[in-house]
C-alpha cells in the first residue's frame, strides 16, 4: 500500500460533489490518492448516504435537478473507477464492524451512523494490505 489511508465519512464526501466549507480540504485528500500518497476509505453504507443527501440537497431546492443528476452521476463513476485501482477501498458491512458498532452506541451513547464510521475506519486501519 502507498502512504495513508484516510477514512471518509458522508459529509466529507459530499463536499467533493457539492461545494461547502471544507470541500477545498477535501479535494487536496482526492489529489493526494490520485498522486500515489494516500489511500481513500469509505463505507458501503457510506453509498447510500451519499446519495441520500445528494436527493435530499435536491429535494430542498440547494441545488437544482441537473445539479443533482451530475453530481450522483460524479460520485458513483468516480467511486467505481477509484475503487478498481486502488485508489479507494470500500469497507464491507461485515457483522464484526456491526457489533462493534453495537458496542460502541452502547458505552458512548452515540448515533447509529457514527459509530458504523467509526468501527468501519478501525477495521480498514487493522487490515494488512
Amino acid at each position: 500500500m502507498r502512504g495513508s489511508v484516510v477514512y471518509l465519512d458522508s459529509s466529507a464526501i459530499i463536499k467533493r460533489y457539492i461545494r461547502e466549507p471544507g470541500s477545498d480540504e477535501v479535494r487536496k485528500l482526492y489529489l493526494k490518492a490520485y498522486a500515489g500518497e494516500v489511500t481513500l476509505s469509505y463505507s458501503l453504507w457510506n453509498i447510500c448516504e451519499v446519495l441520500g443527501a445528494l436527493d435530499k440537497a435536491a429535494s430542498i431546492g440547494r441545488i437544482d435537478v441537473e445539479a443533482y443528476q451530475i453530481a450522483r452521476k460524479r460520485f458513483l463513476v468516480k467511486a467505481r473507477r477509484m475503487t478498481g485501482i486502488g485508489l479507494i477501498l470500500i469497507v464491507p458491512i461485515k457483522i464484526s464492524i456491526l457489533r462493534d458498532s453495537w458496542r460502541l452506541i452502547e458505552k458512548h451513547h452515540i448515533y447509529e451512523a457514527d459509530a458504523l464510521q467509526i468501527s468501519s475506519a478501525k477495521y480498514i486501519v487493522h487490515l494488512d494490505f
